[in-house]
C-alpha cells in the first residue's frame, strides 16, 4: 500500500513531536497525537465512526514503543521508582483491557467528547499544581490498585499513556515531580500494550474497515510515528532533567485546552 507524500510528512511530525513531548512531560503524547490523527484520517475519508477508535489505537500503540525509550533515559537517572510501578501495574493492564472494549462499543461522537473532557481535565491538572500535605503518602495495595484501575481505564479511553492522572496522583502523594515524571513513562508501557491489544480485538470483524487497519490499528501511522517518537523521547527526558518543566506545563496545558474545544466544537 502506497502512502502520499503529504502523508508521510504529517505523520513524521506528530511522531516527532509527541516523542520529545513523551520524554519532557511523561505525558505518552497521545494528548497530541488523538487529535491530529483524528483530523488526518477525518480528512482521508475514513468512516466518521471509526475515526476517534482509529486515531486512540494507534496512539496507544505507539506509546508501547515510545515509552521504552522514554523509561530507559529516565532509568538512567534514577528517575523511575520500580516498587511504584510494581503496585500500579496489576490494576493498570486489567483497567486497560476493560476501557478498550468500552471505547469500541461507545458512538465516535460520545468518545470524542470524552476525550476533550479529559484533556480539558489534564490542562487543569497542570495550571493548579497544589502542593500535597507534607504527611501524605501512597495509599496500601488495595488503594493503589485501584488507583491503577482507574488510570488504565481512562487512559485507554482516551489513547494517552496515562501521565495526565498518574503524574498528578503521585506529585499528590509527595514523589517528586521528576521521579513521578520518570515512573509515569514506565506505567505508560502496560497502559499501550493493554489498551492496543483490546482495541484490535474490538475492531475484528467490523464492517468497512478501512485500508491499513488492523483492528483499529492504523498500521501505516503506527509505523511511521513509533520511528520518529523513538528518535526524540530521549531527548525530552534529557532535556526535563535540565530544567524546571513547570512553566513548560502551563504551556502545554494552553495548547491542551485549545484540543478540546477543537474536539467538542468539530
Amino acid at each position: 500500500m502506497l502512502l502520499e507524500p503529504q502523508l508521510i510528512a504529517e505523520l513524521l511530525v506528530i511522531g516527532l513531536c509527541t516523542g520529545f513531548l513523551a520524554g519532557l512531560l511523561g505525558i505518552g503524547g497521545g494528548m497530541l497525537m488523538v487529535p491530529f490523527l483524528t483530523f488526518i484520517l477525518t480528512a482521508k475519508g475514513f468512516p466518521a465512526d471509526y475515526t476517534v477508535k482509529m486515531a486512540v489505537a494507534t496512539s496507544l500503540a505507539t506509546i508501547c514503543l515510545t515509552s521504552l525509550s522514554s523509561v530507559r533515559a529516565h532509568h538512567k537517572r534514577g528517575a523511575v521508582l520500580w516498587p511504584i510501578v510494581r503496585l500500579l501495574a496489576p490494576g493498570i493492564v486489567l483497567g486497560s483491557l476493560v476501557g478498550a472494549q468500552f471505547a469500541a462499543a461507545l458512538p465516535g461522537k460520545l468518545l470524542g467528547i470524552l476525550f476533550a473532557i479529559f484533556v480539558a481535565f489534564s490542562a487543569t491538572q497542570m495550571f493548579i499544581d497544589r502542593k500535597p500535605k507534607p504527611s501524605r503518602t501512597l495509599p496500601g495495595r488495595v488503594g493503589t490498585f485501584s488507583m491503577g484501575w482507574v488510570i488504565g481505564m481512562l487512559s485507554s479511553l482516551v489513547g494517552a499513556g496515562g501521565a495526565f492522572v498518574s503524574v498528578p496522583f503521585m506529585t499528590w502523594c509527595n514523589v517528586k515531580i521528576h521521579d513521578a515524571v520518570g515512573t509515569s513513562s514506565a506505567l505508560g508501557f502496560p497502559i499501550a500494550l493493554a489498551g492496543t491489544l483490546g482495541y484490535i480485538w474490538a475492531g475484528q470483524n467490523m464492517p468497512a474497515m478501512p485500508p491499513g487497519s488492523f483492528g483499529f490499528l492504523y498500521l501505516p501511522g503506527l509505523v511511521i510515528i513509533s520511528l520518529a517518537s523513538v528518535c526524540t523521547a530521549p531527548l525530552g527526558a534529557r532535556t526535563a532533567h535540565r530544567m524546571d518543566i513547570r512553566p513548560l506545563k502551563k504551556v502545554f496545558a494552553s495548547i491542551l485546552y485549545v484540543l478540546a474545544a477543537y474536539f467538542l466544537f468539530r
